[in-house]
């Protein structure tokens, strides 16, 4: 699949680093961010490029050249006026494939692209946006979508914040010229988002696919700075998924929020005190940071899907605010007993995902190539613990709920909250 890279932009926020280069020449670790982004797809056999140029070009061009010296085919489109973040793709359609990447030029990420061209292809879709939850949400356009992954809404950072799930576009995408042909610019200058995107969320077909692997815009020399620790600390390539992944798989209602009885209303969740912070401190160490949490509520009738959507929302939305977030959640709507009022009928049902089966962290553990046995559990409860020691993690009990039970597993570790716990384990 061809690769489209958009090079051309000032980046004037970060300009302060080093005001000769154009952003995307910025050196971090020894190599510039173009360099990051070719050694990603090249890993992923893409190394047929077309660099979009414009400030400062030569010194992107003359560093790369056709790319043979990078392993990789480079061709150039110059901008001679600034065209926008969308622009240039239609000058240069007669250039590209049906199906085509295209990438900011300020972003480092290491990533399996063939997760991503198999979602694109198995939606039929017009645009794909890589998306991912970040630990500055609050700044960044988050990406309202449906079950079915569609985005149907854009909450841009000037909007008005309501409880959202912390899903950003990253800055990578798979484009289709047909997306192209049925977009009528008025302007040469063209911004990607809100005259390209937005205007054909009608369609249906503009998806997002969420990923937990490492992907950092540089737009700041805070996010510079933050960029350059990773990489020095190795979390960038880590976070691929061909890689084996860590994660800490969290239960919710006593390890994260409040367990105040069962919590059927956004209303009803409060963050545990230290609980951001912990989870904060699981991001910044390259673990995934995944939900595991059974929800009877669901199938007696008490809650909604929609409101348990709601809930999580509320959930991602209050971490998001202190700086953490959560790789994904994993919930069990089933519940076997019977005899409640407005019980769901068809949720009444023993299944494999109910903790203490270990479902829902087998099925975590398969969607993100997650190594067990180097993973945590930890939970407030003993179905936590049977479930974590079921799936072969190592199981850590929480007395921030309900306090330790007599019959916990002999050796079972055991810490006051998750605060606790996280700062035991990651210095």
């Amino acid at each position: 699949m061809k690769v489209v890279i958009m090079a051309g932009g000032r980046g004037t926020r970060v300009a302060t680093l080093n005001p000769e280069l154009p952003k995307p020449m910025l050196n971090v670790c020894g190599k510039t961010i173009l360099e990051y982004q070719i050694d990603c797809l090249k890993k992923n056999g893409l190394t047929d490029i077309l660099m979009i140029v414009g400030h400062k070009a030569p010194a992107i061009k003359d560093f790369f050249k056709d790319g043979s010296a990078f392993g990789c085919r480079i061709t150039y489109y110059t901008e001679e006026i600034a065209l926008g973040s969308g622009g240039a793709l239609f000058k240069i359609q007669d250039q590209l494939p049906e199906d085509f990447i295209l990438l900011n030029g300020d972003i480092i990420f290491d990533v399996d692209f063939s997760r991503i061209i198999d979602f694109h292809k198995s939606k039929n879709a017009l645009a794909t946006l890589a998306a991912h939850p970040n630990s500055h949400p609050y700044d960044s356009a988050l990406l309202i979508t449906d079950d079915e992954k569609r985005v149907i809404k854009w909450m841009n950072k000037e909007d008005k914040r309501y409880y959202a799930k912390n899903q950003v576009n990253s800055g990578i995408h798979i484009l289709t010229k047909e997306l192209l042909r049925i977009t009528h610019p008025v302007e040469e200058k063209v911004d990607l988002d809100r005259f390209v995107l937005k205007p054909n969320l009608e369609t249906g077909r503009i998806y997002a696919y969420n990923t937990p692997e490492y992907i950092k815009d540089m737009g700041t020399p805070e996010r510079y700075a933050q960029v350059s620790a990773d990489i020095e600390k190795g979390l960038v390539t880590r976070k691929n998924l061909l890689v084996k992944q860590r994660a800490i798989f969290l239960d919710r209602d006593g390890t994260i929020n409040q367990a105040n009885g069962f919590v059927c209303t956004a209303k009803d969740f409060v963050l545990i005190e230290g609980a951001a912070s912990a989870i904060k401190k699981i991001n910044q160490a390259g673990f995934l940071a995944i939900v595991i949490t059974n929800q009877p509520v669901i199938a007696r009738g008490e809650c909604t899907f929609a409101e348990l959507e709601n809930i999580h929302n509320k959930m991602e939305s209050t971490l998001g605010r202190e700086g953490a977030y959560l790789d994904d959640i994993f919930f069990c709507p089933h519940h076997p007993q019977k005899g409640f009022a407005g019980e769901v009928p068809e949720l009444k049902i023993d299944c494999t995902c109910r903790k203490p089966s270990p479902g829902m962290i087998l099925q975590a553990a398969e969607k993100y190539n997650i190594d067990l046995t180097k993973s945590y559990m930890a939970g407030d409860s003993l179905r936590d613990i049977q479930a974590g020691i079921a799936a072969g993690c190592k199981s850590v009990f929480l007395e921030s709920g309900v306090g330790t039970p007599k019959d916990l597993p002999a050796g079972t570790p055991v810490f006051p909250n998750l605060k606790d716990f996280i700062n035991a384990i990651i210095v």
